[in-house]
């Protein structure tokens, strides 16, 4: 025995397999208790009532939802609530920050000042109460009846939301339009920074990405197409009838609150990484381009932009992972995210501990993937023998 343990990787593995053991038995003793306790107070425990009727219906959803739909259903759609706000969420602050941080980083004094005000002051406000001001301003807008309307009467601005042209299909089906695009955009990247790709001459690059690209569109239009709500044109136009809107797509206010004020306040903190990834393009580099005789676009797109992005992805995860936690402020002004509908459902189901654990592993599968897809293009793109080893 003495021997046994004399050896450093059996040593090891014991004290591995021991700590392992401590753990499973804790949180398999702390599940015994929570379950006596549950019993004692009457509390049933089990995901049996995921089947049951919620009895209560949703402020917005993608697919159609009714009172008497089950609590998974529900779920399911506070989970896609929460993808689509993060999306839109994430679009709009890399937009804002790609354009506020090369602003930043020019030449010009103006813009330079206008970057660094915007950064300074939008930064340091709480997202909670950015989130409470856009929603007091959206909320303001005139009645439908007084609606500010532009583009020829086709987009309206009210109290009640924003009013826009949109295809009359299911939401189910624009959801399975829209991610089926964005894995195509994705596969773009993918194969764009794969090692052969990188070795195939500019010709099949190019014809590779827009096979790809067009691929994306053809199935993304097909699903588009085959979701056409019945006996109704493909494209509606918002028309007011009596008190409402009728046709097109109804952006509600809580929804426009919460992308604006994540566009704001996530734009800010990526305009930093951003100025800080092309700050890391050494001047040498730079000169040399020059010295090439390439044209300033040339020396962006080829030399400084492939580099900034290499030293900006590691830290736009942890932003972008960031950015997604933050949609749980929707509850603050009524938006139906994930977050919201748990609460909700705890508080008619009285399903505590199965309900947290469910939000849990609905973040976590959710910010796990995010994270493992831009790791996996970081590695990927990342220059060979210029990382730190350990």
């Amino acid at each position: 025995m003495t021997h046994i343990l004399n050896n450093g990787k059996t040593r090891n593995a014991v004290l591995q397999a021991a700590y392992v053991l401590f753990w499973v038995v804790l949180v398999l003793t702390c599940m015994l208790v929570a379950r006596a306790n549950l019993a004692e107070s009457n509390i049933v425990s089990g995901f049996d009532f995921l089947w049951k009727s919620t009895g209560w219906k949703v402020g917005f959803s993608l697919i159609e939802f009714q009172a008497s739909d089950p609590y998974w259903k529900v779920l399911v759609i506070g989970l896609m609530n929460t993808l689509f706000l993060g999306v839109i969420g994430l679009v709009l602050a890399t937009v804002v920050g790609i354009v506020v941080g090369m602003a930043r980083t020019a030449d010009n004094d103006l813009a330079n000042l206008l970057g660094t005000i915007y950064v300074e002051t939008f930064r340091n406000i709480p997202l909670i109460v950015q989130v409470f001001f856009w929603y007091a301003v959206v909320t303001r807008f005139p009645g439908p009846r007084n609606a500010l309307s532009y583009v020829g009467d086709s987009i309206f601005l009210s109290s009640r939301g924003i009013y826009v042209p949109g295809l009359n299909i299911t939401g189910l089906s624009a959801f399975h339009g829209i991610v089926a695009f964005l894995v195509a955009l994705g596969l773009i990247v993918w194969v764009s920074a794969a090692r052969r790709f990188r070795r195939m001459e500019r010709g099949p690059k190019r014809w590779l990405r827009l096979a790809i690209l067009l691929g994306g569109l053809i199935v993304m239009l097909v699903i588009f197409a085959l979701g056409r709500i019945p006996h109704t044109t493909m494209i509606g136009i918002p028309e007011l009838k009596g008190l409402a809107f009728r046709d097109g797509i109804r952006v509600p206010p809580e929804l426009t609150a919460l992308a604006i004020s994540m566009a704001i306040y996530g734009g800010a903190y990526i305009a930093e990484i951003v100025r800080g990834g092309f700050k890391s393009v050494g001047h040498g580099q730079v000169e040399a381009a020059q010295s090439l005789g390439l044209t300033p676009w040339q020396v962006f797109s080829q030399v400084r932009f492939p580099l900034a992005l290499r030293a900006m992805l590691p830290i736009l995860t942890n932003q972008y992972i960031w950015l997604i936690k933050a949609t749980t402020l929707g509850i603050a002004i009524g938006f139906t995210d994930f977050f919201m509908v748990v609460s909700i459902s705890i508080n008619q189901s009285g399903q505590t501990l199965e309900l947290i654990g469910i939000l849990m592993a609905g973040f976590l599968i959710i910010n796990f993937g995010l994270a493992a897809i831009l790791n996996r293009i970081n590695k990927t793109i990342a220059l060979k023998g210029h990382q730190l080893r350990a």
